[in-house]
């Protein structure tokens, strides 16, 4: 019997092509789309036809709205900047459509994700970057558990980006979404400002610029303009360049400074995941602090209840409270927390 597996199409090149490697090798592929209200229509009757499998749509409306979106909004509400990639991952792609999948009968959820996971004698699961370094998306897996990497699979994760490319054009595969979008995928055309004020439950509130000695050089028309780091929109006179240093929510004042004062020599992380077993004593990792960052030599201090606290080799510039900080050794994934600082 063959075995039944899961895959999220999106109706892009990526999971297209791992729905074909996988049927490829004898799986039972069954498809599912996940509907979330902001997307783009995509016939998934094409997908369906060039592959001879089954695709259901699943609404998951309401559920991305309450675990995304609204996410999303608190994060800027109280001052932080959110992830909303990471938390699509892990409640409603590795969550709510992972447990769909194994109700179907499915033995795994495959997606189009540049990532690997390889199984150890122990039967314990690890996730390792993907071998393209211009695609590794493992930076977004970093918080999935033992379980659900047991259930998980992705057929791209030995691949590069041109060889994906090539053999779509090979096999004569065609997405019915062509460009790979860059923006978060409920925004769309817009900033994220602009998002956030056409929300209902969300308020702008124009306050105080305060500089590192507590002067006040200025007014702001909301903090979720900004961001830990961001020079623009700032608009105060001085010898140097302002930055956004941190956001004082009580008081609702944006706190600038010069470029050094950007540095850090460690933050704290709350809820904490450690894809295998937490270390008892520091450890030394390569910590990744957003998508786009250069992972920098680091030792993880692990706490009681889920914390931790990272302590970089060299300061670390703009590290921004919301943002996931993910732990590396080598290729591998030892975990991940949410920056709070």
């Amino acid at each position: 019997m063959k075995q039944i597996t899961a895959i999220a199409i999106s109706g892009g090149i990526d999971s297209l092509a791992a729905a074909y490697l996988l049927k490829k090798q004898g799986h039972d592929v069954t498809g599912l789309h996940f509907v979330t209200g902001y997307e783009a229509k995509a016939p998934m009757s094409l997908i369906s036809d060039q592959l001879g499998i089954t695709i259901k749509n699943i609404d998951c409306k309401a559920a991305f709205k309450a675990n995304v979106v609204d996410y999303f909004i608190r994060a800027y509400q109280t001052g932080k900047t959110p992830n909303p990639c990471i938390v699509c991952n892990l409640s409603i792609k590795f969550g709510l459509m992972l447990d769909l999948a194994r109700k179907l009968g499915a033995s795994s959820l495959a997606t189009g994700h540049y990532a690997r996971i390889k199984k150890d004698d122990e039967s314990r699961f690890h996730l390792l970057k993907g071998m393209d370094p211009a695609k590794d998306q493992s930076y977004f897996l970093a918080f999935l558990s033992q379980k659900q990497l047991a259930h998980t699979c992705f057929p791209l994760g030995g691949m590069t980006k041109s060889e994906v490319i090539r053999l779509a054009n090979e096999k004569g595969l065609t997405p019915v979404i062509k460009n790979e979008s860059q923006d978060i995928c409920f925004i769309k055309n817009k900033r994220y400002s602009d998002f956030l004020a056409l929300q209902p439950d969300f308020d702008p509130k124009p306050g105080l610029i305060e500089d590192m000695k507590g002067s006040i050089i200025g007014k702001h028309k909301g903090l979720h303009l900004f961001t830990i780091g961001q020079r623009r929109g700032i608009n105060c006179p001085a010898s140097e360049p302002y930055y956004v240093i941190r956001f004082d929510t009580d008081n609702n004042k944006l706190i600038v400074g010069f470029k050094k004062d950007l540095l850090s020599l460690e933050c704290r992380l709350t809820s904490v995941n450690w894809i295998n077993q937490k270390p008892v004593l520091p450890v030394n990792v390569f910590t990744k602090l957003r998508y786009r960052h250069q992972t920098v030599a680091s030792t993880v201090f692990p706490l009681d209840n889920n914390k931790a606290v990272i302590r970089f080799k060299v300061p670390q510039s703009a590290v921004t409270p919301g943002q996931g900080a993910v732990f590396y050794h080598n290729d591998e994934v030892l975990g991940a927390g949410w920056i709070d600082i």
